[in-house]
């Protein structure tokens, strides 16, 4: 249940009191994702330091034993993303696929897209058949989105340490990703942020689009984000 915001709010609410939003993959105003061979394609989009890295780490870990699943990550001009992947050991080097954009990140996410296709269709090539592939943008502004010709749903990650404005801002990412991550959440108190002025201007923003808070600190396993994955995957696979 979401808690009773007017735009008047006198006060700051307890850092603790994290809204609960619960996403819910059947409300879905998009076409249904059709069963078929290849993978899941899920792109990870959001600005610089939001998290993203993270985010597709803690994903791995939660995901990486019961779904056969690879990456891909997207630096300008390095590999930085996936050589943290590999460090962490979340999945095995054979399964992350690195792409060095040499450009704007939304660039190689929307306008030209052939680099991480070829990626994707490497990785299917390569590994067999896989159930999920996440594909990781470099850090980009909020109006990054993912071309559907490349994915099949976004996520989209802000955090907190921007302020409980970055919502109300709204932009493409925000607006109209499959799912929003707030992420960073226990951060809130530190940086003066209200979370629930933040989960009122999602909503506003988004409609019935869902939107989940989230701390990696807390919760390393992402257990929202994971779980509206796992049902995604799980509505893919023929009766």
């Amino acid at each position: 249940m979401h808690p009773d915001i007017s735009d008047n709010h006198p006060h700051q609410h307890d850092p603790d009191e994290v809204p609960h939003t619960h996403p819910d993959p059947g409300v879905d105003p998009h076409t249904p994702l059709a069963a078929g061979p290849r993978a899941l394609r899920v792109g990870i989009g959001g600005p610089v330091g939001s998290g993203k890295t993270a985010l597709v780490a803690a994903l791995c870990r939660a995901l990486g034993e019961e779904l056969r699943l690879a990456v891909v990550t997207n630096d300008i001009y390095t590999t930085e993303d996936a050589d943290f992947l590999l460090r962490n050991g979340v999945l095995p080097a054979d399964r992350i696929r690195a792409v060095e954009t040499g450009c704007c990140p939304h660039t190689a996410i929307r306008d030209d897209i052939s680099a991480n296709l070829d990626a994707v269709e490497d990785l299917e090539a390569t590994l067999g058949p896989l159930d999920l592939v996440l594909v990781e943008s470099g850090g980009d502004n909020l109006t990054a989105t993912f071309s559907k010709g490349l994915i099949d749903r976004q996520i989209f990650v802000v955090d907190v340490a921007g302020g409980d404005k970055v919502p109300r801002k709204g932009g493409p990412g925000v607006t109209t990703a499959d799912l929003l991550v707030v992420n960073k959440t226990d951060l809130a108190p530190m940086v003066g942020a209200d979370l629930s002025v933040m989960d009122r201007d999602a909503r506003a923003r988004r409609g019935d689009l869902p939107t989940v808070f989230l701390s990696l600190v807390q919760d390393r396993g992402a257990t929202p984000v994971a779980d509206w994955i796992r049902a995604l995957v799980a509505a893919r696979v023929p009766a």
